[in-house]
């Protein structure tokens, strides 16, 4: 087993398409990134925790590979947009792959520059590259929102979805 952390806005909308995939073991929505310990939804969205929203994949790399999640990841972001993602703004959504050793640290940066030679967008990317740090579970109620409370999830990722399906399809 192995694990991808990935922020990329609001969690509810980044478990779908990794959970979807064979060999992710697990997907579980949470904070990180930041020096508050144990925090809560509140403190994040209050913005004194220095956390982003993010997502803890644990996955079979004998089924899938940490290289493939980290394209999957590029197609569920706006990889432009440092101050959030879509509808959601500031720090706590700010994008961000977390790595966990050299080896992935070399992928992402290799599939990043990949992203800026591609030509895809008219902007420079912005997704930060960071190394891993505590990972927060976030409170239940987050946790595959999408099943969940579908029709709220619907909503709340309609901007997403619309910019994926312009700039990926």
């Amino acid at each position: 087993m192995e694990r991808a952390i990935f922020a990329g806005g609001c969690f509810w909308c980044m478990v779908q398409p990794f959970e979807e995939q064979d060999g992710i073991l697990s997907v579980r929505s949470g904070y990180t990134g930041g020096h508050t310990e144990n925090p809560t939804y509140e403190d994040v969205c209050g913005g004194r925790t220095g956390h982003t929203e993010a997502v803890e994949i644990i996955f079979d790399e004998m089924k899938i590979s940490y290289a493939d999640l980290v394209e999957l990841y590029w197609a569920q972001t706006d990889p432009t947009d440092a101050f959030g993602q879509f509808e959601d703004r500031g720090d706590n959504y700010r994008p961000v792959i977390f790595y966990e050793d050299d080896r992935q640290k070399a992928i992402t940066e290799q599939s990043k520059a990949r992203l800026e030679a591609s030509g895809r967008f008219d902007r420079p990317i912005v997704t930060r590259i960071e190394p891993a740090q505590p990972f927060y579970e976030a409170e239940e109620y987050h946790q595959a929102f999408y099943r969940k409370n579908p029709q709220r999830y619907a909503l709340s990722s309609q901007t997403r979805h619309a910019f994926l399906e312009r700039k990926w399809s």
